[in-house]
């Protein structure tokens, strides 16, 4: 099967850098199973770092009721997050050179780590208390599966539909502020577009944030200090294309916004 994963890795990496979106891979592989995609995902990452592409974090997705039921996906995906995929807030992104295909927008709560932590066992508390910081953040995801027509199979492979990101310039003490409570509002174009509250993803941010822990610890992976983790959407993703500008605010977190360009 090792030889079906490499080729499947190869095949996603090219959708990207050609911008091509290619079908579904379930719909061609109908056998693969959640850890074949996982086996596909980490033959993807070997690709990207022997690009030269550097780990500095991980992303929980498909968190929320609202997003599952966008995406027709019941239960969340997980996957890495490389420098390349990292912009600074305000920035204006090429979408050709980012090599996105099909961008969604989503706001979330992205955590910064001040020490090393892997799962199995780990609870919502012991995340808040390996947490330096959290802020808010744009996660722009993008599928190379044609028309966003996946199953959870076919997301976990591709990355959990990994895009690119961009974290506020706030830095927040996670036990200064009820995340579950903090409410979040998102702009597009300068017209109100959604809002969330932290709540929406698993109860609590930080309980994401422990499945993705636990779920990665499954697998011999391990959260380490300086690492980004993204929690999830809290709200509907809205499509992006060249010309749209997104802002956000969520309470007591401060503000992040981005905007795009050919």
């Amino acid at each position: 099967m090792s030889g079906v994963y490499e080729e499947l890795a190869a095949e996603l990496v090219t959708a990207q850098q050609q911008r091509l979106a290619v079908p579904p891979l379930i719909r061609r592989f109908p056998d693969l199973t959640i850890d074949d995609a996982y086996q596909i995902s980490l033959a993807t990452l070997r690709l990207k770092t022997q690009l030269g592409e550097k780990v500095v974090g991980k992303k929980i997705g498909v968190t929320s009721e609202a997003v599952q039921k966008m995406l027709n996906v019941h239960q969340p995906d997980f996957g890495f997050l490389t420098d390349v995929m990292h912009y600074a807030d305000g920035s204006s992104i090429s979408l050709k050179q980012a090599q996105l295909i099909q961008p969604r927008a989503e706001g979330e709560i992205a955590f910064c780590l001040k020490h090393d932590i892997k799962g199995p066992g780990i609870t919502a508390q012991d995340i808040l208390d390996a947490t330096e910081w959290v802020a808010p953040c744009f996660e722009i995801v993008d599928s190379r599966i044609e028309n966003w027509n996946i199953s959870i199979v076919d997301t976990v492979a591709d990355n959990a539909s990994c895009g690119v990101f961009v974290i506020g310039k706030e830095r927040i003490d996670p036990t200064s502020i009820d995340l579950a409570a903090a409410q979040m509002h998102i702009a597009h174009n300068g017209q109100p577009a959604g809002s969330g509250v932290g709540a929406a993803v698993q109860g609590h941010p930080a309980q994401a944030v422990a499945w993705l822990a636990n779920t990665l610890g499954e697998y011999g992976i391990e959260f380490k200090q300086g690492e980004i983790i993204l929690s999830g959407a809290l709200a509907p993703l809205i499509d992006a294309q060249a010309g749209d500008e997104f802002s956000m605010t969520i309470e007591g977190l401060g503000s992040c916004s981005v905007s795009f360009c050919d």
